[in-house]
Parts: structure tokens; sequence; C-alpha cells
């Protein structure tokens, strides 16, 4: 009688440690199956296209830190390319790199023509950082550049509300940083942002 008791206490034990383990796979298979479904926070696996139509890789700019934009040549904001500017010359031997996407999503405020833009650009702010070619930042046609930016685990969710909304990312391609469009170049929260990530 012994004996089978023993037998059953001993079948028990097993029985117990086999659903723990089954306990511990079904957290684990969870907690992959919850990362999965994490929102990304890195733009490295991101194409864009330049003026020109080329293809640039977002990952072709790990090591310098990006300050990114929707722009616009006929809004309020515009005159922001000037501050804008004079950031790119005083921190581009820093690391960092300006990156700015015309769109025409906010109160028909960008309707030339890639030419058209940088010849505005140019004429008028003396811009030298890199402008890319005219996309969507809002709506089912979103670049997926903006996609990431205004959909990841770091800044959170939402659509950019205006032109000239900012987004700082790291050297290795991480978002880090929103900015409204209010906050222009000289904003110290911004620079203070930029400056961090190019001392890193």
């Amino acid at each position: 009688m012994q004996k089978i008791f023993l037998a059953i206490i001993g079948a028990l034990v097993i029985f117990s440690l086999g659903m723990v383990s089954l306990y511990e796979t079904n957290v684990n298979l969870t907690q992959e199956k919850k990362g999965e479904t994490k929102l990304k926070d890195n733009v490295n696996d991101i194409t864009v296209l330049d003026m020109e139509g080329n293809e640039v890789k977002m990952s072709s700019f790990n090591g310098k830190v990006l300050l990114i934009l929707n722009v616009a040549s006929y809004c309020g904001y515009t005159k922001q390319y000037k501050g804008l500017e004079a950031m790119y010359k005083n921190y581009k031997d820093k690391g960092l790199e300006i990156l700015a996407f015309p769109c025409n999503d906010f109160g028909n405020q960008e309707p030339n023509s890639n030419e058209e833009i940088q010849n505005f650009c140019s004429a008028n702010y003396g811009v030298t950082f890199k402008l890319f070619d005219k996309i969507k930042v809002k709506g089912d046609e979103k670049s997926p550049l903006f996609e990431r930016l205004t959909n990841n685990s770091v800044t959170g969710q939402g659509e950019i509300a205006w032109n000239f909304e900012k987004f700082v990312v790291d050297k290795k391609g991480k978002i880090v940083a929103r900015f409204k469009s209010g906050v222009d170049a000289d904003a110290k929260q911004l620079k203070d942002t930029v400056l961090a990530e190019l001392n890193k």
C-alpha cells in the first residue's frame, strides 16, 4: 500500500513539473508574440527617393544624427528654412544631416514640382541640406518613413498636424524625439536634443 501511495505521489510530482514547464513555454511564446507586434522605433529598413528619383536607404545615414521634417514652400512656417540652414552649417561637420520631405497635404502649400522646390529653396534661403521627393505624410498613401515616424514605440502614435513637424533620429537609426511645427531650429529644446545625440 505504501509503495502504491509513493508511486501516486511521484506521478503527481512529475505531472506538476510538466505543467510548470508547459506554463513557462506558453508565457515565452506569448512574450515572443508580443515582441513581434511591438511598434518599431528604427528607420534603417526604410528606403526613400531623392529629388532625382534615386533610391536612398535610410541605413546609409548610420553614424549621422538626422533631423527629418515635412516642408512646404507657401506655409507660415516656410521661413524656418533660414534657421534650419544655419543649424545645418553649424553642425554638419559634427555629423548632423537634415532631411526635408516636401508635401502638399496641408492647405495646398506645396503645389510645385521637385525642380521648382529646389530652385525656390536655393534662391530664397540658400538651402544646402538634403531635399527629397515630394511625398504624402498622412492618410492611406502616407510614405513608409512617415508611417514609422508617426507610429513608433518611442514618440507614440499620431498623425502630423501641419508642415515643418520635426523628428530627431540617432546615429543608429533610432527615433528619439518629435517636435511640433512651431518649434523652430533656434528652440532650446530642439537644439539640446540634437547636440545630445551628436555628442554621444
